[in-house]
């Protein structure tokens, strides 16, 4: 359920918005045009918003920048605390991950970004499940993620990653859940979404699936 990575997120919470600035040369290119592509979430988004791993809050602030009313889950008790700093009483951060969550409100547009690969694809089928039992029909699904167009696209960019001598995003490819855009389509069509992916970068795609039925 993701939970299996909080190690890492205690170790990366308080360099996490140094690597998505681009700090880190490994992942420069994994979080290029990151601002953008959080404003692509924000601009899609409406209504009431369930926020899965906001991490430490970049995306919560531009949704609740806009005037919606957002819930965030977070797991890593360290990005919770980073959140709550820049969000103050704006929005409650909640314990809880992709799905175990705690859920009273009706919900309009669910959201992440950077944070569904953490999920193998049979928990991402699962998760997809649970949302569209919690959305109406016209709700939203939209997330920003790494994903790929094909397994063998995949391979090749951890072996050029590799090549260039970046061994921990080589490692992380590796290690973490990442799948592709054929296997997530089929996951959201069998749970009643339309979907469309829009490209923001060489690794990151935009998710925008509709509960349709």
């Amino acid at each position: 359920m993701g939970r299996e990575f909080l190690d890492l997120f205690q170790d990366w919470a308080d360099s996490y918005d140094d690597s998505v600035e681009g700090k880190d040369i490994e992942y420069k290119e994994v979080f290029s045009n990151y601002e953008g592509i959080l404003d692509a979430v924000a601009e899609k988004s409406f209504g009431t918003v369930l926020e899965f791993g906001p991490g430490t809050g970049n995306l919560t602030n531009k949704l609740l920048s806009r005037g919606l009313a957002v819930i965030p889950v977070e797991p890593s008790p360290e990005m919770r605390a980073i959140g709550k700093q820049k969000i103050g009483d704006r929005a409650e951060f909640r314990d809880g991950d992709f799905l175990e969550f705690q859920i009273e409100e009706s919900i309009d547009t669910i959201v992440s970004t950077y944070a569904f690969h953490h999920l193998t694809d049979e928990e991402k089928s699962i998760a997809i499940e649970k949302y569209s039992n919690l959305l109406s029909m016209g709700g939203k699904i939209v997330f920003a993620d790494t994903m790929f167009e094909t397994e063998r696209h995949f391979k090749g960019i951890i072996q050029a990653s590799k090549d260039k001598g970046f061994l921990n995003l080589a490692e992380d490819l590796e290690r973490e859940y990442y799948t592709t855009i054929p296997v997530l389509e089929g996951i959201l069509q069998d749970h009643g979404f339309s979907v469309t992916f829009t490209k923001q970068n060489a690794f990151v795609w935009l998710m925008e699936a509709e509960k349709i039925n």
